[in-house]
């Protein structure tokens, strides 16, 4: 099936991916340039858990230094043109159910609700990629997720590096 004439494909960002940004760092900027660089009509988005752990972190982090960064980021995501999506209230129990599947099976830890609510709201608002560092997430086996996420009727996002799309795709 062919994509809408004007449908981006939609690249979630996790917290750490808007962290390391923030501090600089190359693999992060290399990544966002070639995903750019190689995917026309690409829309870079934040989803509602990220933005709320980012804000948590600029207001109430631990850490001075990250507090700083989580800032920063937040101030910039319009200049680095991200998007900030959010998803309509009953989608809220859909993404809450979806991580409560992905926990149940196993797929992550139960601890793990955050990164949970990350990868549902990424599935549901149909996203293609979520990049992202935390071991977690990249751990996950994607056959499996594939399953549970199809059981779900949402889409199943690839899961990425900022380092993996560099090494896999830079020109």
């Amino acid at each position: 099936m062919e994509p809408w004439p004007h449908h981006s494909l939609l690249v979630a960002v996790d917290s750490n991916v808007l962290l390391d940004l923030a501090d600089g760092n190359e693999s992060v900027l290399d990544a966002l340039n070639t995903i750019r660089a190689r995917l026309t009509n690409v829309r870079f988005v934040v989803t509602p858990s990220v933005f709320q752990e980012m804000a948590h972190l600029a207001l109430k982090g631990s850490v001075v230094a990250r507090q700083k960064l989580a800032r920063h980021a937040l101030h910039q995501l319009r200049e680095w043109q991200f998007d900030l999506l959010e998803i309509v209230p009953v989608g809220h129990g859909i993404v809450e159910r979806i991580a409560q599947r992905l926990r149940g099976v196993d797929l992550l830890p139960e601890e793990e609700v955050h990164d949970s609510l990350i990868l549902a709201e990424a599935a549901l608002l149909d996203c293609a990629v979520l990049l992202t560092s935390d071991s977690h997430l990249r751990g996950l086996d994607y056959a499996r997720l594939t399953w549970e996420l199809n059981a779900c009727d949402v889409s199943v996002p690839v899961i990425a590096t900022p380092r993996e799309v560099v090494r896999k795709f830079f020109r």
